[in-house]
């Protein structure tokens, strides 16, 4: 099984499609947002095109550390921008994040089986243990990620 060829391919598809009027990113935080009270909050007063810009350029930070397990500049400043000491993202709602995830690529499509969902599973893991892992160890002294 080639996990970088079919998530690649897969991304692709998503990225190319529309349902019921809405792109991919869209219609991922609109289920993401829904799933429960505590994320709703947590996005509350942000910029969504910001946010869906900020993600889309954050899927090539998560296949690089998936293919090389090395986290660049990029995705160490998430974590840090996500941990306790700064945006507060605790690690149960990466659960949330992923299954919404993966409904929505199974949504947009038209080629999702249980390959295509295993290597979206493959290649997002590894980033979400990386920002688990980091939830407690920044002590607030390294600034989070801006625009």
């Amino acid at each position: 099984m080639d996990v970088e060829r079919l998530f690649d391919e897969s991304y692709v598809r998503v990225l190319s499609q529309e349902v019921e009027g809405q792109a991919f990113f869209e219609a991922f935080y609109e289920r993401f947002i829904a799933t429960s009270p505590e994320v709703a909050e947590k996005f509350r007063q942000t910029d969504m095109a910001r946010q869906r810009a900020m993600l889309k350029k954050g899927f090539y930070h998560l296949l690089a550390f998936y293919a090389s397990s090395h986290a660049d500049y990029y995705l160490d400043q998430v974590a840090i921008s996500h941990s306790r000491a700064h945006l507060d993202i605790r690690p149960g709602l990466y659960d949330l994040w992923l299954e919404a995830l993966i409904d929505t690529v199974r949504d947009f499509d038209e080629q999702f089986d249980d390959d295509v969902e295993l290597a979206w599973r493959l290649v997002m893991t590894p980033g979400i243990v990386y920002m688990r892992f980091h939830y407690d160890r920044c002590d607030g002294t390294k600034p989070p990620l801006t625009a």
